[in-house]
């Protein structure tokens, strides 16, 4: 494998695109954990920054990590040799069409949601406490509050890895549980059918949803949002009892556990905090205790919701695996 922090490789992407170009630069910048060691990044202006990235980092032989606010990744201590791509300022356009709504992959997701509450349309209203980005959002299915992306979304305009710009439709993706299927294409824009109701009513719900979001976690603190994604029950959930994940761990007597930097959050327990200096390694050791005092104690596995990232780029640790 080729690596993204060659200096002719940083050359050559320089030239090819108008967004700026960052080497050894702290990837703990670009994740809501503050956690990463150095990469190469490309802060992409454009869509066309994002077609010649991808072009220039097949051409090397370097592989590519796509990243928006990075709210729901693990990046490594040691850093990344992929060339990472974030996707923000330049691809945060918003614009409607009556109830046809075209997102840019780089706008944040609550904007978005108060951007579309204020306007008097429902359907992303609930996405405003979720952190991260509208292609983030779509890419995982991010959702909450009873509410998803696969729910509205219309078309997805991605990039394949060799540059290739096209649209899929909402009938070409398998969308399921925070998860699209979209693998590895990159989402730059999203096209979504919103539905009518009154902005009065959709902006006091949409406080009212964010104020939740303050109370009940520290989203506020660096975190990834969410570790490990809510427990399926074989035989169907207790009648009584924990049953998310953040209740089993509490359950477990974790909440508060602190291990290097990294904390199990005293006011949600789902919830890792960075408490200062942390590392990924912190995060993992804390993830692999909970996972395996929770199978004790209750014999369900918890699956991480967190994408645990490798040197290369690739996905160590997934719900998907």
């Amino acid at each position: 494998m080729n690596t993204a922090r060659d200096p002719g490789f940083v050359a050559r992407l320089r030239a090819a695109v108008r967004g700026e170009v960052r080497s050894d630069e702290p990837l703990s910048r670009y994740s809501t954990y503050r956690i990463g060691g150095p990469a190469t990044v490309l802060l992409a202006a454009s869509v066309e920054d994002v077609i010649d990235g991808l072009r220039a980092a097949a051409g090397a032989g370097v592989p590519v990590f796509p990243v928006g606010l990075g709210s729901n990744i693990l990046l490594p201590d040691e850093g990344l040799d992929a060339l990472v791509l974030r996707i923000g300022k330049g691809l945060d356009s918003i614009e409607s069409d009556d109830a046809t709504w075209r997102l840019g992959a780089g706008l944040p997701a609550p904007l978005a949601a108060r951007k579309t509450a204020q306007a008097g349309w429902a359907g992303l209203h609930m996405m405003v406490g979720v952190p991260g980005t509208v292609g983030g959002g779509v890419y995982m299915n991010a959702g909450c509050h009873g509410g998803e992306w696969a729910q509205v979304v219309r078309r997805v305009d991605v990039v394949d890895p060799q540059g290739e710009r096209r649209t899929v439709t909402r009938e070409g993706i398998p969308f399921r549980y925070r998860h699209s299927g979209l693998g590895a294409m990159i989402v730059v824009g999203v096209e979504v059918e919103l539905m009518p109701e009154k902005h009065e009513e959709l902006e006091a719900e949409v406080e009212k949803l964010f104020e939740w979001r303050q109370r009940g976690t520290p989203f506020n603190k660096p975190c990834c949002g969410s570790v490990f994604t809510n427990p399926v029950w074989p035989a169907g959930p207790p009648a009584s009892g924990p049953r998310t994940a953040g209740q089993l761990i509490d359950a477990v007597g974790l909440k508060g556990t602190r291990l290097g930097g990294v904390e199990i959050s005293p006011m949600h327990a789902n919830y890792f905090v960075n408490t200062g200096g942390g590392t990924a390694a912190d995060v993992r050791r804390l993830m692999d205790i909970a996972g395996e005092t929770v199978s004790r104690r209750f014999g369900v596995q918890l699956i991480p919701e967190v994408k645990v990232i490798g040197p290369d780029g690739r996905v160590l640790m997934t719900h998907d695996s």
